[in-house]
């Protein structure tokens, strides 16, 4: 993911190239925040201020604020993906999400919100891999 904003301008990572109006950094924003959703306000059932705060009702893209730089975005993104790793090593995969934070009731395991955040990160890199190539032409793995 980092990789793919790598080298990008501040212009070219906050403005669209789809119609749809999402940004590079509006995407990076809404990983953080899916995340968060799905591990610590869904399966740690943690109470957390915004856990929509990546959305923006009045269009179909991201929530950017002023201070959502790549770098303060960036070091978000290592913060959840550090309360994720700690979460997740306490747990077994079979474990059922607690109740009282996102799920209310019949909550998911572990597993299955480890492999919907799978899925959700692989499709909106494709997604991503798209638009760097319709901003610069650049192409990875």
């Amino acid at each position: 993911l980092l990789a793919k904003l790598d080298g990008l301008t501040d212009d070219e990572l906050t403005a669209s190239v789809l119609p749809s109006g999402w940004s590079p950094l509006g995407l990076l924003k809404h990983l953080v925040f899916v995340e968060r959703r799905w591990m610590q306000w869904g399966f740690a059932a943690e109470q957390i201020p915004d856990p929509w705060g990546d959305h923006a009702p009045e269009s179909e893209g991201w929530l950017l604020e002023p201070d959502d730089t790549l770098v303060a975005l960036t070091e978000r993104l290592e913060a959840v993906a550090a309360r994720t790793d700690a979460i997740a090593s306490k747990a077994e995969l079979t474990d059922r999400a607690g109740l009282g934070g996102r799920f209310t009731s019949d909550p998911p395991t572990l597993g299955w919100i480890l492999v919907h955040l799978l899925q959700e990160y692989a499709r909106h890199l494709g997604h991503l891999d798209v638009v760097r190539e319709l901003i610069d032409g650049a192409v990875g793995e």
